[in-house]
């Protein structure tokens, strides 16, 4: 079977709609903002000490928040019912790395979002103030007390606590609920336990979810979520050489991010249209041409324009297969026509309905 032909052309950089992606410590704070909607979150703060965050007060929720999933999205919410009826700040506390990074101490840790979409999302889920705390050795030194005294009570105004039953924090991992509460009578806030969210019988976890994900299991895994797993960022130049091959590719790198995911897959593209583009990703170091690098590939079928410097957002829908090393180019590009073509297929008939997911 012989090649397409290119019908994708990468021009120039094209800015992105992306107005300011704040942080805060000692200076100025800074905000998130998107295009297309404006954040509810308005403020983002690393630094563990400093003035409180809610002076009148907050109703606040701990946790790492990976992927923003359903159970995280069901807390958010009982976050900011409580806090409009109790007329205090919605408030989240999160940490960056997350823990499970800081503890590999170097070592690969898949994650189900980046620092900046765990920002993005807890902002759509109502957040007004997201205290992102830098985990590093300072902080794992920190007694469970001190915690509760400098951070939750100082810093983030607590008045009402929402965690879940095994909530653990502080050095050693010494703290628990029962000492939130003792503290709480002292410090003047209350502590409520959020309860486990299930989708069809399991327990939705950012774990069960990468679990699913790395079965290949998208459906399960996006009904835990509450949508797709998608992996965002701006498109870079690459070595155009899927130009050359007749599938174009927008390229996002990783970064520092490991994926729990790779291979070649069906997926769709958001950011660059009203509705999500069908295409073919690769997700992987592209051992055929001596890549290191791990790199998101995506062909866009049927499509020419310009996304050097665009975001977007890869939806994975279907796994193809793992990313495999071919004896040479015409080897490879027969396999991405038959990738191609199956993805197509795919693209074709499946639909996901999650509005009985929504929380």
């Amino acid at each position: 079977m012989q090649a397409a032909q290119p019908r994708q052309v990468f021009v120039s950089p094209r800015r992105s709609r992306l107005q300011r992606y704040y942080k805060s410590g000692a200076g100025t704070p800074r905000m998130v903002r998107r295009s297309g909607y404006t954040l509810a979150m308005s403020l983002l703060f690393r630094d563990a000490a400093g003035p409180s965050l809610a002076p009148r007060g907050s109703v606040l929720c701990v946790g790492a928040f990976d992927g923003v999933h359903l159970g995280h999205r069901a807390l958010l919410a009982r976050v900011r019912e409580r806090a409009i009826e109790c007329g205090l700040m919605p408030l989240a506390i999160s940490f960056e790395p997350i823990p499970r990074e800081f503890f590999a101490r170097g070592a690969s840790v898949p994650r189900l979002a980046s620092a900046r979409e765990k920002i993005e999302t807890l902002a759509a889920g109502g957040i007004s103030r997201l205290l992102l705390l830098r985990f590093d050795a300072a902080l794992v030194a920190m007694s469970a007390e001190a915690f509760i005294e400098d951070v939750l009570v100082q810093r983030a105004g607590a008045r009402e606590i929402w965690v879940g039953a095994d909530f653990r924090f502080g050095h050693a991992r010494r703290g628990d609920v029962a000492l939130l509460r003792a503290c709480g009578e002292r410090h003047g806030f209350s502590v409520s336990l959020m309860p486990d969210v299930e989708v069809g019988g399991e327990r939705v976890s950012s774990s069960a979810i990468r679990t699913h994900l790395a079965a290949g299991e998208f459906d399960a895994a996006a009904r835990l979520l509450g949508r797709r797993f998608a992996i965002g960022g701006h498109v870079v130049r690459g070595q155009q050489l899927g130009r050359k091959l007749g599938y174009p590719t927008a390229n996002v790198r990783l970064g520092r991010r490991t994926s729990p995911i790779g291979g070649i897959f069906a997926v769709r593209v958001h950011g660059i249209d009203a509705l999500p583009l069908p295409g073919v990703a690769s997700l992987g170091v592209r051992p055929t041409v001596h890549g290191t690098e791990p790199l998101l590939e995506a062909h866009l079928f049927d499509f020419d324009g310009d996304l050097y410097g665009r975001r977007i957002d890869v939806e994975f829908v279907q796994k193809l297969r793992d990313e495999e090393k071919f004896d040479d180019l015409d080897a490879m590009v027969r396999q991405i026509d038959r990738d191609a073509m199956q993805a197509r297929a795919i693209l074709g008939m499946r639909n996901i309905n999650f509005s009985e997911y929504t929380i």
